[in-house]
C-alpha cells in the first residue's frame, strides 16, 4: 500500500507571558488567539487552535483542485 502524501504547514507562533500563563498569537492567521496556564499547555492549545482555524477555512469555501487529494481505489469481487 502506498503512503499517503501529507502537506506540512508551518506557522510562526508567538508565546507572550501574561502573568497567569501565556497568550498565543499566529500572525499569518488573523484573529487566532489562544492561551495556556503554562508553556506546554499554551503549545497544545496553539496546535488545536491552528487545526480548527484551518478546518473552518476549508469548510467555508468552495473546494478547488489544489485541495483535492485522490488515491487509487482497489475493489475485489
Amino acid at each position: 500500500m502506498k503512503k499517503r502524501k501529507e502537506n506540512i504547514l508551518q506557522y510562526e507562533v508567538f508565546f507572550e507571558p501574561n502573568g497567569d500563563g501565556y497568550t498565543v498569537t499566529v500572525p499569518k492567521l488573523p484573529g487566532l488567539v489562544t492561551e495556556g496556564d503554562n508553556l506546554k499547555e499554551a503549545r497544545e492549545m496553539a496546535q488545536d487552535a491552528i487545526k480548527c482555524y484551518l478546518e473552518a477555512i476549508l469548510k467555508d469555501r468552495p473546494s478547488s483542485l489544489t485541495l483535492i487529494t485522490a488515491r487509487p481505489l482497489r475493489i475485489s469481487y
